[in-house]
């Protein structure tokens, strides 16, 4: 028990270190504002699943290189593969800007090709579980309206049964400060009409769902 707990506490300084390398190189880059913007800064490491694996390890390493530590559950798992191609290129510096991609990516390691194999196994294991329409019907209908207008703006409709209903009061405050760090980037004035967060109905539909 003690080996694990200084293991833990290893590897969570190994990706404190990680990140604030990372952030070192934003304050330097004249890219830095825009990679800080790229994703919110609402997830840490410590909330990885699987911590201290091969994957979450590779996930710290090389993802926050060019911005916030994404969370594995952003994307659904046949999703992720597509993603993580596109963002080695931009490490190595062939994405699709040319030039400019190259110098934002000056320092930065890509992941070799077992790293990049692990590193989307890892992701696709943990990905969001898309919900199954006929199983949660309700989720178009009226009682699961503000469920589905807020998720379907950024991600799939998750599965109610990947966590229980005390987990996902705090998913929902989480998505919350990451729609509100988002609005921030555009403008901090709301846009008439825009939909606004449902917080209880929302909550009301995930936990009648949620595993218990």
């Amino acid at each position: 028990m003690r080996g694990a707990l200084l293991l833990m506490l290893i590897l969570g300084t190994a990706a404190a270190d990680e990140i604030d390398d990372a952030k070192k190189r934003w304050a330097e880059s004249p890219h830095g504002p825009l990679l800080e913007r790229i994703l919110p800064p609402t997830f840490e490491a410590s909330q990885l699943p699987e911590r201290g694996s091969a994957g979450a390890n590779l996930t710290v390493r090389y993802c926050v290189q060019c911005h916030n530590l994404p969370n594995p559950a952003m994307h659904h798992a046949a999703k992720w593969p597509g993603i993580v191609n596109r963002m080695v290129l931009r490490m190595e510096g062939r994405g699709n800007m040319g030039a400019l991609m190259s110098d934002m990516m000056a320092g930065v390691e890509a992941p070799t090709a077992e790293e990049k194999r692990v590193l989307v196994a890892y992701l696709r294991k943990h990905a969001q579980r898309p919900l199954d329409p006929k199983r949660y019907p309700d989720a178009f209908q009226p009682s699961g309206e503000a469920f589905r207008l807020a998720c379907n703006q950024c991600h799939v409709l998750p599965d109610p049964r990947r966590h229980t209903a005390v987990e996902w009061r705090a998913v929902v405050a989480r998505m919350q400060e990451n729609m509100a760090w988002m609005n921030r980037v555009v403008g901090t004035r709301p846009i008439p009409g825009e939909p606004q967060l449902r917080i209880e109905e929302i909550n009301a539909f995930l936990e009648k769902h949620a595993r218990k």
